[in-house]
């Protein structure tokens, strides 16, 4: 008798975000994608919101009472499992989402960046991608 017993690998994920967080559904569905990958027993080590999937982090961004809040729905998921969330601080910068930091640097009056995410350069992203086993685009 042939048994065969499969063992399943824990992937590792990594997301790119290139939606906003309203406007399509790429966030929306990414944020679904990120729920269906814990639920299978897999994990995702950063989200990364680069070109317009940084309007996902503006603390300013106000959802209508009905519809998903974006930006808590990312914050809730990464304090849930414990995943970083990193944007691409040019796009950040050129579509006006800047940190404390970079609003006194700039000579800016506030900030706008939300609590829970972080700003970092492409270096990040490659960094991260040779730990990953999988890059998954929206």
């Amino acid at each position: 008798m042939l048994h065969s017993s499969v063992i399943k690998k824990q992937l590792c994920y990594c997301l790119l975000i290139t939606g906003p967080a309203y406007g399509n559904q790429r966030s929306s569905s990414a944020l679904q994608f990120a729920k269906a990958v814990f639920h299978s027993g897999h994990y995702i080590q950063t989200v990364f919101f680069y070109q317009n999937g940084v309007y996902n982090a503006n603390s300013f961004t106000i959802s209508a009472s009905d519809e998903l809040n974006l930006v808590e729905s990312w914050l809730s998921l990464a304090q849930t499992y414990n995943v970083s969330l990193h944007l691409c601080v040019t796009s950040a910068l050129r579509r006006g989402i800047i940190n404390m930091t970079q609003s006194l640097q700039f000579n800016k009056l506030g900030n706008n960046l939300e609590l829970g995410f972080q700003l970092s350069g492409l270096g990040f992203l490659g960094e991260t991608l040779l730990q990953c086993d999988r890059l998954i685009q929206f």
